[in-house]
């Protein structure tokens, strides 16, 4: 038992970076005998003087050398990142100095640094303004993080960090069989409400369109609005529900889109959806003064009751931690079912987001994989969980924690759906063809445009896209 019991701090160690003094004071506050403890470090030592010592250092980083660590400071905060660089990296690297920024519109700050050849060593490319992804792959920017997903993993004893990750949730990274980019939070993205004010209403969250308005109506008389949403940022309704709804009522529909097939915006399916989400506009359903709106800002007037429905991501309560009113028991619903669907109400576009780079030109390659090893271990990723009420994409980190409605109605989503999840892909493919839909989706839903312009004016722009020889084209299937 002993024996074990010394193994287990052995490895407790690693993690920790544990002094001599340090191991021997934690073995004895865990009432082991000095003398075994030494013999263990003796023959730890012995071993890592070994050519097995890479297995400690599986990615060949250098101890002493800088960190540069760059993190999008939005929804999901900074505070696990700031783990990681503290409590997981400094411990195993205590001569490595950290460099370290939490920032938001990471392009317009970090663009500069890529053009100069001194870019971060790590980055989470994430939130509004982030760096142009492709743009990166495409002029080879980005480093190959193949050899990481091969590494062993940090704390999931006899697996290599790939095997440690969710199925699937990796793909979206592969350009050209080079694993460019990897995703780390399971996001859903649907329709958020309150359950207490629904139950102390007598409503019930609606399965179809059909209902859905129905609903509103009722919702509209009683002196709430029914939606609220941002006016700032239309990629809100464009990416969570146009998107999501197209997705459903035919995926083939929304993967000609991908794809940029000819056509694909006019198609008869876009249009049914257009004239599904104007009824939002024809009836006054959202909250007035909208327009105007961050996206905080109209999750702020959702927490204080002016509205009841609102479009957001899985990161919504910790992005609005602190403003959340006790008893809100905020949960997360897929989008109501039109009248046709091929997918059933209970799809909902789940997957993986938030996404680290290593930029091919730091620095510090090695260590910007390395503290993505930290990161994409089952330590970091609890962390995550704990601190955001968020899933990371590693197998098992939260099990077992209780971590509220919103934490429970994701994983519920997730299980509901089954197979039947999805993400658009021509919004990180195409960043042009994303600005204009998300441009004229928040046109639309002001009434200053009708369906047929929206339809052609993205229509223009996937075909001028389809046709620069410039931008680099991605297909997928279903």
């Amino acid at each position: 038992m002993s024996e074990k019991r010394i193994q287990q701090l052995i490895r407790e160690a690693k993690r920790h970076g544990y002094t001599r003094r340090q191991f021997l004071e934690r073995g004895a506050v865990l009432g082991l005998s000095v003398p075994a403890l030494s013999v263990a470090l003796t023959k730890t030592a012995a071993a890592q003087s070994s050519p097995a010592a890479g297995a400690t250092n599986p990615l060949g980083v250098d101890p002493s050398a800088p960190l540069d660590v760059v993190i999008f400071k939005g929804g999901y905060g900074d505070d696990y990142a700031q783990y990681v660089n503290n409590e997981m990296y400094a411990a195993l690297y205590p001569d490595a100095e950290i460099t370290y920024a939490g920032i938001q519109r990471l392009g317009e700050q970090l663009q500069p640094r890529f053009v100069s050849g001194d870019p971060p060593d790590v980055i989470d490319n994430s939130g509004a303004g982030n760096l142009d992804t492709a743009a990166l792959v495409a002029e080879g920017q980005l480093a190959d993080l193949t050899d990481l997903l091969n590494a062993p993993s940090y704390d999931v004893e006899g697996m290599t960090v790939g095997e440690s990750l969710l199925t699937g949730t990796q793909e979206t990274g592969k350009f050209d069989e080079q694993q460019l980019y990897l995703n780390y939070v399971v996001s859903v993205t649907g329709i958020w409400y309150s359950q207490t004010f629904m139950e102390n209403n007598g409503y019930t969250y609606p399965k179809t369109w059909s209902e859905m308005m129905d609903l509103s109506a009722e919702i509209k008389g009683s002196g709430v609005s029914p939606w609220a949403t941002t006016g700032v940022y239309p990629q809100y309704m464009k990416n969570f529900v146009f998107d999501q709804m197209l997705w459903k009522l035919n995926p083939q529909a929304l993967v000609n889109i991908d794809n940029l097939a000819d056509g694909a915006w006019k198609q008869p399916e876009v249009e049914t959806v257009l004239e599904a989400l104007y009824q939002l506009v024809e009836n006054e359903y959202i909250l007035p003064g909208w327009e105007g709106l961050t996206h905080t800002e109209s999750q702020a007037e959702w927490l204080q009751g002016r509205a009841a429905f609102l479009p957001c991501g899985s990161w919504l309560e910790n992005e609005m931690a602190g403003l959340i009113p006790e008893d809100f028991n905020m949960v997360v619903a897929p989008t109501p079912s039109l009248e046709g669907d091929q997918v059933p109400f209970e799809g909902i576009f789940a997957g993986a987001g938030e996404v680290f780079i290593v930029p091919s030109q730091g620095k510090n390659v090695a260590g910007g994989k390395e503290w993505l090893r930290l990161l994409f271990s089952k330590e970091a990723s609890r962390k995550f969980a704990e601190l955001t009420k968020s899933l990371t994409v590693v197998q098992g980190s939260a099990d077992g924690l209780d971590l509220g409605t919103a934490f429970a109605s994701v994983q519920n989503a997730i299980d509901a759906a089954g197979d039947n999840t999805f993400q658009a892909r021509y919004s990180g493919w195409y960043p042009d063809l994303q600005e204009e839909a998300k441009n004229d989706m928040g046109a639309l839903l002001q009434g200053q445009m009708t369906i047929q312009e929206f339809m052609d004016n993205v229509q223009d722009v996937a075909d001028q896209t389809k046709e620069d020889d410039s931008i680099p084209k991605y297909e997928r299937s279903l």
